[in-house]
């Protein structure tokens, strides 16, 4: 694989057709086709279709794509570097994700990134609100539903285990069916969480005694006594005073998916960030 014809694909993935790529490139039409069928013989695949149009990437060419934009990234900072050009990164960063999942997960890997890039500030938004990102509400969003929207760009981050957590040296256990115990949920607004109808089945004699749309809060009122709680792992395991408990199988995890806009891929500052983010949290 030729990093030149590398450069052809991403001009043909931009312009859209031969001709157009030829001009950007300073190339002849010919040059072009050949080059982009070497690169294609290369990895394997059809990297486009060919339409009356002009020219669409496949899904193995979106794949490709990435990958060849970080090469260009990449190859744009070594000319930087060796002309002596400014390479630091700066400017606003703004993300949303869950409140327990900034503070337990994300908080670390922004605090990396800080040291890394001290001109980008980072804005966290944790609120309960679902940030638009075709609105342009925030740059980065992590969910825990995967994105519908045609103008996002996503990728499954990684899978969160869940756990049945209880205060630490509870003295009454939690009974077989849940008989005598207190249940700390979600609020009813997120009711049909696969935990929530998971714990309510599993006891189905325990009495729900509070409700909250925090998971953090959720987790020291279990520290505190008030009840049994459904945590992420992660979370459940960072708090002090509240001990995992076996009722016989795990409840349901959920994934996390990490979107940002299309039009957005190429900013460096961003792509720092969600690089280090997929290394550091990605599995």
């Amino acid at each position: 694989m030729e990093w030149s014809d590398l450069r052809i694909f991403l001009a043909i993935a931009r312009e859209g057709t031969l001709g157009a790529a030829a001009r950007t490139l300073g190339q002849t039409q010919p040059t072009m086709g050949r080059r982009l069928r070497a690169l294609e013989d290369a990895v394997g695949q059809r990297l486009f279709q060919r339409t009356s149009d002009g020219f669409v990437l496949t899904d193995e060419g979106q794949a490709v794509l990435a990958h060849a934009e970080r090469m260009e990234e990449e190859a744009i900072a070594i000319g930087r570097e060796l002309a002596g050009a400014e390479t630091a990164l700066s400017g606003l960063l703004r993300i949303s994700c869950s409140d327990w999942f900034g503070v337990t997960m994300l908080a670390p890997v922004l605090a990396e990134f800080a040291s890394r890039h001290p001109k980008v500030v980072t804005e966290l938004l944790t609120d309960a609100r679902l940030y638009s990102l075709p609105r342009r509400e925030a740059d980065l969003v992590f969910r825990i539903k995967a994105f519908d929207e045609p103008e996002v760009v996503s990728r499954r981050l990684l899978h969160i285990p869940y756990g049945v957590y209880i205060r630490k040296g509870e003295v009454h256990p939690v009974a077989g069916d849940g008989a005598g115990s207190n249940l700390v949920l979600m609020d009813t607004a997120f009711g049909g969480m696969p935990d929530v109808a998971w714990i309510e089945q599993k006891l189905p004699r325990a009495s729900v005694i509070s409700r909250s749309n925090n998971r953090e809060v959720q987790a020291r009122l279990c520290a505190a006594g008030v009840g049994v709680a459904v945590l992420p792992r992660p979370l459940g395991d960072a708090t002090p005073g509240v001990e995992l408990v076996d009722l016989g199988e795990p409840p349901p995890g959920r994934d996390t998916w990490i979107g940002y806009h299309r039009d957005m891929r190429r900013m460096p500052r961003l792509r720092a960030l969600v690089d280090l983010v997929a290394d550091r949290l990605g599995r």
